[in-house]
């Protein structure tokens, strides 16, 4: 097994349509997707070879600002998946990652990357520093708070500018 190489990140305030708590934010008041588009889009990623069940359904969404991300070789990926008909196919792909926390409340979990490719996916724009990690519950978090991702280095890569 590769090494894991590990960057710092902190967690940010999502859109809640991923976890389907866009429904109860001030943000967004009303989503197409009322359960929420990662359990949605689960049973389509199961039967490709992919089981979402481990993994809480909803992102934390980790930004590494001002460092970009390259992401290389998904560990899953799926072309034009037709999860929805209120918009066309989009592209999936999904890294393993290990996700821990900064500080005392001791989070060391298996989760993923999961990228959905922005040219397939028209609605929202998200930050190229920005990372959407699937993850199993961890318990009460905060916006801000510090983690960890760990990564191989061949498949994820940090671009620092000059």
């Amino acid at each position: 097994m590769t090494s894991l190489s590990w960057h710092a990140a902190v967690l940010l305030e999502g859109h809640g349509v991923a976890s389907g708590q866009a429904l109860n934010s001030v943000h967004l008041k009303t989503s197409p997707y009322p359960k929420g588009t990662i359990a949605m889009q689960s049973p389509y990623f199961a039967a490709l070879g992919l089981d979402l069940s481990p993994f809480w359904p909803g992102t934390l969404n980790l930004s590494f600002s001002p460092v970009e991300l390259q992401l290389r070789k998904p560990d899953y990926f799926f072309q034009d998946l037709e999860w929805t008909h209120l918009h066309p196919p989009e592209t999936f792909s999904f890294w393993k990652i290990r996700l821990r926390s900064i500080g005392r409340s001791g989070i060391n979990v298996p989760g993923l990357v999961y990228y959905p490719h922005p040219e397939t996916k028209a609605r929202h724009w998200q930050n190229p520093s920005v990372l959407k990690i699937l993850a199993p519950y961890v318990g009460p978090i905060c916006l801000n708070q510090a983690f960890e991702l760990g990564v191989d280095p061949t498949a994820i890569q940090i671009l620092y500018s000059v």
